[in-house]
């Protein structure tokens, strides 16, 4: 192992490696911003160094300033967590030419995943499912109306370069085709710098389904089982869990052989997830895209298969076996995640500010990866996300129920907080059911 890491990164994700990392014996050292000077993460480091102002193109979007941080403090890997620098190719390209270790998958493997087109053309071609859609952009508005009346609408129009639910819409009809194609179109320009456009069938009673896959430093990849994404606001995640109430043995034994087939197709090390539709009718699930980078909602894997995945990240990266036997992964009770966030409940609107009040949950079965404490400040330059609740128990309705208890203990006073959107979930016979789809959140809404 290394004896130095740096963490290009921020809040709950800079904090949660920082902790694996002084467990095993690393040196773990944070860059930050100027308005994260006061943060957790800065404090419970090794060593901080500050690389900008609250701009995160400034910041931690700034390559030079990290490799001068790395270069000053002796780092000799660097983990990128998520966001940010994390699934930049050029950037992975640079920290290994400045002789570091990256923490994460090949620039090869990022590049090749990082565009949806072709992505999906390499996935189809390693016999991965996916979704009737264009295999090349649509170049302008009557090459989508064409791809569209072939593949019949609806249709999902899609920013070949985006990612985290960002660049999409749903045309229901040709009309509708020609607005959204101008918007995504010019939201992937501005957003992305590049504006190519892809064209998909649109599902309208779907499941989203992921599975968390791992190179390994010996060349097998392998798939620690699926979560279940489908409470979203604005295509985005709030609340994952594992395993998937909708999934079955059989359908579990297909998820996870067709995630490895994708990693393997581009010869994937370190950790990554494959991102799948799920049909709950037909139970056919279609790929959707490859995250090439640790994910938001990790936390639910490692209650389940007893991993700790940052761990096994910084062991590929080192060259060094996995601490699990790849060959007897088994998943044991379930875990659910709440994905605490600084916006209103009701409309999901940011709402920054200083944080008066942070209490905790605690007890059985109950885990907060946290980015803040009382006396912080949420400033509106980065993500929302203040914490990620995370919950397990024997079965999902003990899990359900420790999070209920979870969601009442929480106290967070400042800023808003969708905390009540939580308890008024947990409480909804959709959901406490497990018999639900992407549409859940507008439809409580």
């Amino acid at each position: 192992m290394f004896d130095s890491l740096l963490v290009a990164n921020r809040g709950e994700i800079a904090r949660r490696v920082i902790r694996t990392a002084r467990r095993l014996g690393v040196r773990a050292i944070a860059v930050h911003s100027e308005a994260d000077a006061d943060l957790p993460f800065v404090t419970e480091a090794d060593e901080a160094v500050c690389v900008g102002p609250a701009n995160p193109a400034q910041s931690y979007r700034n390559v030079e300033a990290i490799l001068a941080a790395a270069r000053s403090t002796g780092a000799q890997a660097i983990h990128p967590g998520y966001g940010f620098l994390s699934e930049n190719a050029d950037f992975a390209r640079t920290v290994e030419g400045a002789g570091l270790i990256w923490v994460g998958p090949g620039a090869d493997a990022i590049t090749a995943m990082g565009d949806k087109i072709n992505a999906r053309n390499l996935m189809a071609a390693a016999g991965v499912p996916v979704a009737p859609g264009t295999t090349e952009p649509a170049a302008d508005l009557d090459a989508a109306v064409t791809a569209a009346a072939e593949i019949g609408y609806p249709v999902m129009v899609k920013a070949a370069a985006g990612g985290g639910g960002m660049g999409m819409g749903v045309a229901a009809d040709e009309a509708a085709l020609r607005t959204e194609y101008d918007k995504v179109r010019a939201f992937a320009e501005r957003m992305f710098g590049d504006g190519s456009v892809l064209i998909e069938r649109y599902f309208p009673r779907v499941r989203h389904v992921e599975v968390q896959i791992l190179g390994l430093a010996d060349g097998r990849v392998v798939a620690l089982g699926e979560r279940e994404c489908s409470v979203q606001r604005r295509n985005q995640k709030l609340v994952e869990e594992s395993p998937s109430p909708a999934v079955s043995e059989e359908l579990r034994a297909r998820f996870l052989a067709a995630a490895v087939r994708a990693g393997e197709a581009v010869n994937y090390r370190n950790a990554g997830t494959v991102e799948c539709l799920l049909d709950p009718t037909t139970q056919e699930f279609f790929f959707l895209e490859m995250n090439t980078r640790l994910q938001v909602e990790h936390p639910v894997t490692e209650y389940v298969y007893g991993v700790d995945l940052v761990e096994e990240q910084l062991r590929v990266a080192a060259g060094l076996p996995p601490t699990f036997d790849p060959d007897a992964l088994t998943p044991r009770g379930h875990a659910i995640e709440l994905r605490i966030n600084a916006e209103d409940p009701k409309r999901f609107l940011p709402g920054p500010g200083a944080i008066t009040t942070w209490n905790e949950p605690s007890g059985t079965g109950v885990r907060v990866d946290s980015g803040y404490v009382a006396g912080n400040t949420v400033t509106p330059f980065y993500d929302s996300l203040l914490a990620k609740l995370i919950v397990s128990g024997a079965t999902r309705a003990e899990a359900v129920e420790r999070a209920r208890a979870a969601v009442a203990q929480f106290e967070v006073v400042g800023p808003k907080c969708n905390l009540p959107f939580f308890a008024e979930l947990l409480e909804n016979p959709e959901f406490r059911s497990g018999d639900y789809d992407t549409g859940i959140v507008s439809r409580m809404r």
